[in-house]
């Protein structure tokens, strides 16, 4: 990533204006602390904080990696923190830990089938190729697409459930097909087959290319959903033909895109093959609730605690990438904030899930099981905080992605506003072009309908390096940052409303369960 220059008078001048406009838009009340809410904020402190961070960015800890010794070990320090400040446990069988497969797959094109109803032969391996790591048996209708317009409602409603055959994808399943697919697939599709004309030499190739690569398949269990694959022009343009369909054919303007292919059917049966197999640890702790009603509601606090493990040594010979801003300064930011509710004597009325996962690094792999496989339903999640990189750059300033999609923002700059002696502000996202927004844990939960707000400082030139080090933390930053993020959680767990989403911003994040 390009680090943004931290110096410039124009970052400042953002920085201004985009506060100036949070408080702008900033109406209604904070509820009131409660007895001892203030002594809690002021409990985490500095050297407790830099003690902390020391032990999980250590060498010993082997830079973190998923999966790895060092992550395990991390794992079970967090664990032990969480049960010596009373949390409940909120992993598998009782414990802190959840726990979820990291499987790598290969290709099955042996073991993978395909029944026509209507009449046709097609093979995997042969005939037709899928990557990624589906398994299943899909069976339904087949139609055709001709053109690659957007779908009209009605259309987008026919291939529902439909295996949709698209006779001319730019690019097959990379780039521009690749997004047309995924459009598709969300519109309900149940599998999209692009069609492909090559030459039997490049095609021979390209199944050997698939059938001997691997892939990471993450939870122990195919994805749902539907899937996509290619299939050869001349065997499909064969079935088709024989119902009365013409691919070679060049629709004429304004003709129908979605043709129906009546007394068609395909079940398609891909299967892959399990070459190796492992598992990485989320940890998370519950803080109850006082209110009897809203204490089913839940406010979540998460970061990632893994980081990109040992790479190649420097002149020094050191190795070990410590990743102590990323994330071990977010992950000892959750673990103070657990500690000071849990130090509450009256806790707020809604609970608290508090949440360090693993595989951030690897494509937020533990977020993403966490979400599917939550301790308590999703719907009663009504918000995540994720601190991701708070230990660096402006010693008075973090970036709060996420504002502009619910009112979280504006339930922010209320608790920023009234909390002046942290000499914390928090911004607006000042790098869209970078699309952070869908590149740490917090997205997993947006896209399950958890309003979030994501708490980053921005990249630096240690960024991913042997130099993200714990003597280059800024501590009391980071410990202002975690009171402020404290404040913010009681509020949000103390009102009787939850937070609520922008209605556009829902429809473009939230996917559909």
């Amino acid at each position: 990533m390009k680090s943004p220059c931290w110096g410039s008078p124009l970052v400042y001048a953002v920085i201004t204006v985009s506060t100036a406009c949070a408080q702008e838009q900033s109406d209604g009340q904070l509820e009131p602390l409660g007895e001892g809410v203030a002594a809690a904020a002021a409990s985490i402190q500095a050297d407790d904080y830099l003690r902390k961070l020391g032990i999980i960015a250590h060498d010993s800890m082997g830079g973190r990696d998923t999966p790895s010794p060092g992550l395990e070990m991390t794992a079970a320090w967090i664990a032990g923190e969480f049960e010596r400040a009373g949390l409940t446990p909120a992993g598998d069988d009782g414990s802190y830990v959840q726990r979820y497969a990291i499987e790598v797959v290969q290709q099955d094109f042996v073991a993978s089938s395909v029944r026509i109803n209507g009449g046709g032969d097609l093979r995997f391996g042969r005939d037709m190729v899928t990557r990624g790591t589906f398994e299943g048996d899909f069976e339904g209708g087949v139609v055709v697409l001709m053109g690659l317009d957007p779908l009209a409602p009605d259309d987008a409603r026919r291939i529902v459930g439909k295996h949709v055959i698209v006779a001319s994808l730019p690019g097959g399943l990379d780039g521009q097909g690749r997004r047309y697919t995924a459009g598709l697939l969300r519109e309900g599709a149940l599998s999209v087959l692009a069609v492909v004309d090559a030459p039997d030499r490049d095609w021979d190739q390209y199944v050997k290319s698939v059938s001997s690569s691997s892939i990471v398949r993450v939870g122990g269990h195919a994805p749902t959903g539907g899937f996509s694959a290619e299939v050869r022009a001349g065997a499909i343009k064969t079935i088709l033909r024989a119902h009365g369909v013409d691919l070679s054919r060049v629709p004429a303007p304004g003709e129908e895109a979605v043709i129906d292919v009546p007394g068609l059917g395909f079940t398609l049966s891909p299967r892959v093959q399990v070459l190796d197999g492992r598992s990485a640890p989320n940890v998370a702790g519950i803080v109850e609730g006082s209110d009897p009603v809203l204490k089913e509601e839940f406010v979540v606090f998460s970061a990632h605690m893994d980081h990109i493990g040992i790479g190649t040594p420097n002149a020094e010979g050191d190795s070990i990438n410590n990743g102590a801003d990323d994330d071990g300064s977010g992950t000892i930011a959750i673990v103070e904030i657990a500690e000071a509710f849990a130090s509450l004597e009256t806790k707020p009325k809604r609970s608290m899930i508090f949440l360090l996962v693993s595989g951030e690094e690897k494509g937020l792999w533990g977020s993403a099981y966490f979400a599917e496989n939550p301790p308590v339903p999703v719907d009663r999640m009504v918000a995540d905080l994720n601190a991701d990189m708070v230990g660096r750059n402006w010693p008075d300033t973090i970036v709060a992605i996420g504002m502009e999609h619910s009112d979280l923002g504006s339930t922010l700059a209320l608790v920023n506003r009234a909390h002046p002696a942290l000499g914390m502000t928090a911004i607006d996202d000042i790098w869209p072009e970078e699309r952070f927004y869908f590149r740490s844990d917090h997205y997993n939960f947006a896209r399950v309908g958890v309003p979030v707000l994501f708490f980053f400082n921005g990249t630096h030139e240690d960024y991913h390096g042997l130099d993200d080090e714990v003597d280059r933390i800024n501590a009391e930053k980071a410990v202002r940052i975690s009171q402020l993020i404290f404040y913010l959680g009681y509020e949000l767990a103390s009102r009787s409303e939850r937070p609520r989403w922008n209605p556009e911003s829902r429809r473009e994040i939230v996917r559909d369960r």
